[in-house]
């Protein structure tokens, strides 16, 4: 049958993963760096994905294509959603544990038995909570109380070298990859800063163009959290060192 459907410049497209957040049909999927419309009977025309594409590769087409399939997206939904239930219902990973850092946060000294003759400095994590994960961490949790936050793409931490000290330390860290986790964060992080008592952001990327999905949907989620609070992006490039700060 003939029928509006989305279509994906390639040429345009970089990867950032927006599109098959903001799918809820699931027909977006990202395959080598691209976005491409895998599942077409999925796709209901109405174009949820186009204003969420920063480069403007998504348009509308009408051409061939197989009908809107309801019954195989919702059947496509609830799989999804036991998966997922399952995956937060019997993973002890998912609760919710505070921390404790010394006061000072200083580093810890550790004597090493190989060297009886001298101290070696050890960092200590600054990781303030558990768990870190955006797709695991709940909306309402003790440690967003006053908190400041810092959301951070996950290659920064092993990208710059001393993240912890600069910039885990006193912050509540939640961490993601807007490519390859098969969910939008705006709404669970706008949920996160409207119901909690959050004092400052920073949002941590690395200078590739797909992490420009954490920080769009970060300060999407500042927008829609209808509060002032001061924030700041660090951009991380992929030899460890600091781009930009703004």
């Amino acid at each position: 049958m003939k029928r509006k459907i989305i279509h994906i410049d390639e040429e345009k497209c970089n990867g950032c993963g927006l599109c098959a957040n903001a799918c809820h049909e699931g027909a977006i999927d990202i395959v080598d760096g691209k976005a491409k419309l895998v599942r077409e009977n999925f796709c209901d025309g109405f174009g949820d994905c186009l204003p969420n594409c920063p480069t403007g590769a998504i348009s509308f087409e009408e051409r061939e294509a197989p009908a809107y399939d309801e019954a195989a997206v919702l059947k496509a939904k609830e799989m999804k959603a036991a998966i997922e239930h399952g995956r937060h219902s019997t993973c002890p990973g998912s609760q919710v544990k505070i921390l404790k850092r010394d006061d000072d946060n200083t580093l810890q000294t550790t004597e090493y038995a190989q060297a009886p003759a001298g101290y070696v400095q050890t960092p200590e994590s600054q990781l303030a909570q558990w768990p870190c994960q955006i797709k695991l961490v709940p909306t309402t949790a003790p440690y967003f109380d006053g908190a400041r936050l810092l959301i951070a793409a996950d290659c920064t931490a092993y990208a710059y070298a001393n993240i912890h000290q600069e910039f885990m330390r006193g912050h509540v860290t939640l961490i993601g990859c807007p490519k390859l986790d098969s969910i939008n964060y705006s709404e669970k992080l706008t949920e996160i800063i409207k119901n909690n008592d959050i004092k400052e952001v920073t949002i941590l990327r690395m200078e590739v163009p797909c992490c420009g999905g954490i920080e769009y949907m970060a300060k999407e989620a500042l927008k829609a959290s209808g509060k002032f609070i001061p924030w700041r992006v660090v951009t991380i490039s992929i030899d460890g060192k600091i781009l930009d700060q703004m």
